[in-house]
């Protein structure tokens, strides 16, 4: 049974992880448009984590700098179960992403709105909270890997040792 539940998470966890990858790498190509370098510019530029790349940049460098971040983000996750010391680093890259965008809904004018009477956030940005979250529990998995992986690294070096 308990095999089964791992299973399970397995399962969980890399329909999650592997969506995510192909939200930030889809996202991440369509930054290389200047529709997107013009609907992300109210958000990077009212952002005091991001504002700054405007003064040297222009919307759609900025736009395509953030773009290649995004795509290298998503293919150090898709590598997770090759390495997971790339899976690691795509965690640890996809929680900043989701962090600084989250930011945006307190940095953003407008990003509530009052809709029947109740304040709503941006919900562009909402679905970010979930992607934060499976972040941070990427980089978990994958520290979990590569401990076990030292650990069995120093397990065939004691034994090598002890046979000679």
């Amino acid at each position: 049974m308990e095999n089964k539940i791992n299973n399970i998470q397995k399962t969980g966890f890399y329909i999650a992880l592997y969506g995510m990858a192909l939200v930030l790498i889809w996202i991440g190509i369509f930054k290389f448009t200047p529709t997107e370098a013009k609907g992300i510019k109210s958000l990077v530029e009212n952002s005091p984590l991001m504002s700054w790349m405007y003064g040297s940049m222009s919307d759609l460098a900025v736009s395509k700098l953030i773009g290649v971040i995004e795509i290298v983000t998503g293919i150090l996750l898709v590598l997770q179960p090759v390495s997971a010391r790339l899976g690691f680093i795509g965690g640890i890259f996809s929680t900043i992403t989701f962090f600084i965008t989250l930011t945006f809904i307190f940095s953003t004018p407008n990003a509530f709105a009052k809709v029947d009477g109740v304040w709503i956030p941006d919900q562009f940005l909402l679905k970010d909270i979930m992607a934060l979250g499976i972040s941070i529990y990427t980089i978990a998995v994958s520290a979990k890997q590569l401990q076990l992986s030292k650990t069995k690294m120093e397990a065939v070096r004691e034994y090598r040792g002890s046979v000679i």
